[in-house]
């Protein structure tokens, strides 16, 4: 399997990318990784940028085929899930579901309140709701909040607004983190790296899904 860590789990949010493939290390999966990762294409395309993109696209794609891709990023899913051909993608709470009903990754429940967020790639563009609710349960309990699934706000970050409107993007980050406070919880999770940039603040601890796994998953290492 090839692990797409793409540009923010790279760069900005490199924790993730460490997560990720301490996660993959522990339940045996065989991955690589690429030394000159190009950006998946995401921005350009959704800032309107499209015959950059086409050509960003034309030369992963030749990287690309015949792999089994694992990304991290939500973004980066949607885009090479649906706006390239032929490449066969899964995102890590999907995987990571997969290899936690195997037995592959071995958990303990405890009792702690968290709540998630829907990020727009994962859940409305791709339908990526259940699995990371699963994972996230193998651990914790869940707590909702008020615009959960389909109806989830945006973080505010997607589709350049971060970029060109840093205003607007705080604003619906605030939103967002207002209704996550009125869960109780002290934990935000979210599967997509850009929303966890966006929605980090000084109340809550904001993290990925595969952080919280390795911060709080209490894992067996020992199979």
């Amino acid at each position: 399997m090839l692990y797409f860590r793409g540009c923010t789990a790279r760069e900005k949010q490199t924790g993730i990318g460490e997560a990720t493939e301490r996660l993959l290390e522990i339940a045996g999966v065989d991955f690589h990784t690429l030394d000159d990762e190009k950006c998946c294409g995401s921005v350009l395309l959704r800032t309107g940028f499209i015959d950059e993109a086409k050509e960003q696209i034309e030369n992963n794609t030749e990287i690309l085929k015949g792999e089994k891709i694992i990304t991290s990023c939500a973004g980066c899913y949607k885009t090479l899930k649906d706006d390239y051909e032929g490449l066969d993608v899964i995102h890590i709470s999907q995987l990571l579901d997969e290899l936690i009903k195997e037995g592959k990754i071995r958990l303990s429940k405890k009792d702690l309140d968290v709540t998630y967020h829907d990020s727009c790639h994962l859940g409305r563009h791709c339908n990526v709701f259940d699995e990371p609710r699963d994972v996230i349960k193998s651990v914790a309990n869940l707590v909702e909040m008020e615009n959960i699934r389909e109806n989830s706000l945006c973080c505010g970050a997607g589709g350049g607004v971060k970029s060109a409107y840093p205003e607007i993007a705080n604003q619906m980050a605030s939103s967002r983190i207002a209704q996550a406070k009125e869960t109780g919880c002290n934990i935000l999770i979210t599967p997509c790296p850009f929303c966890k940039l966006n929605l980090e603040n000084d109340d809550l601890e904001v993290l990925d899904l595969t952080e919280f796994l390795m911060k709080y998953g209490e894992i067996d290492e020992t199979q």
